[in-house]
């Protein structure tokens, strides 16, 4: 069965072209990754699949073919297409409810280009839109945080977030000064300059539960270096501590979901692996070695292989009693 994922990139890479051709002087990477909704290292995956379709034949004058200059993009064969998806009207109703659902956010950051993208969808739905039934309809809570972070950019403001910290189940307050956002692996991104801890920090938007602009400017230090997110959110420093853990066969997905700086196969246990990885914070990794269910065990350091111990014991005597 095709799953959704699938379907949504081959809707992308059947309009990645014609979006390409109606621009022949080429655009920025980061503009076509942000009008497509993908992080920046999914579209390049995009464009390289790219490369190898085409025509019956296959051959080097059959294929779509691109060019780069810097970081812009530009088509340089089509391969015939040249012309972009036509919408149903189902999906042509439903991008009209979501277009008029964007315009009632408050502190939209484009309203005017949405206003005429909405414009031009319902002229060519035409009758279909006129015959929609009206549908009430609440914003998200996340959609809502967005709009006010995106206020608070454009305005070159200061921000007050509530901001719950997940690895110390803990709601906390914070003044920040933002610097820009990021979407990385669908998820939402602020990053901003976190006064309270005079560092740069990223803030998941889904974990804000309220943030309001502040009526005073933005002010990052010149020490604010944005961060790399091209690899991923979570980039530990070289002086984090080491966590060696032993994984079973079931566990080895660890290893591709979080940055690790060894992996080697291990016998001990049968298929598994022996992974080495930083983090400052290791009560999340005692919580990781404890959602893994045995299927992980600590080989360093001492102190945390002594509490997932302490853990476990703790957890057998709550059955026991």
């Amino acid at each position: 069965m095709t799953s959704p994922a699938t379907n949504e990139r081959m809707t992308r890479l059947l309009s990645l072209v014609p979006y390409l051709t109606a621009r022949p002087e080429g655009v920025p990477l980061p503009e076509v990754a942000r009008d497509f909704g993908v992080p920046e290292r999914q579209l390049r995956r995009d464009l390289e699949l790219l490369w190898m379709c085409g025509l019956p034949g296959y051959g080097p004058g059959d294929l779509i073919d691109l060019s780069f200059e810097g970081d812009r993009v530009r088509v340089t064969f089509t391969a015939g297409m040249v012309r972009p998806l036509r919408l149903t009207t189902d999906e042509a109703v439903a991008l009209v409810v979501a277009l008029r659902t964007l315009l009632d956010l408050p502190g939209l950051a484009e309203q005017e280009a949405v206003s005429r993208a909405l414009a031009k969808v319902s002229a060519a739905a035409g009758h279909a839109v006129e015959g929609v039934t009206p549908v009430a309809l609440s914003v998200d809570a996340r959609e809502q945080t967005l709009a006010v972070v995106r206020q608070g950019l454009e305005r070159g403001r200061a921000l007050h977030l509530h901001y719950y910290v997940p690895t110390r189940d803990e709601r906390t307050e914070r003044t920040v000064d933002p610097m820009r956002l990021h979407l990385v692996d669908g998820r939402w991104y602020l990053e901003a300059w976190s006064r309270e801890v005079a560092g740069v920090r990223l803030f998941r938007l889904d974990r804000i539960d309220d943030v309001v602009v502040l009526d005073e400017p933005a002010a990052p230090p010149p020490q604010a270096a944005p961060r790399n997110v091209e690899s991923g959110v979570y980039r530990p420093g070289p002086d984090a501590p080491v966590v060696r853990l032993r994984l079973a066969r079931t566990a080895r997905w660890v290893a591709e979901y979080y940055p690790v700086e060894e992996v080697r196969e291990v016998d001990d246990p049968p298929g598994g692996l022996a992974v080495a990885l930083r983090t400052h914070d290791l009560a999340w990794a005692r919580r990781l070695v404890a959602s893994l269910g045995g299927a992980a065990a600590v080989d360093e350091p001492a102190g945390l292989a002594q509490a997932v111990a302490a853990d476990a014991r703790a957890a057998l005597a709550r059955y026991g009693a």
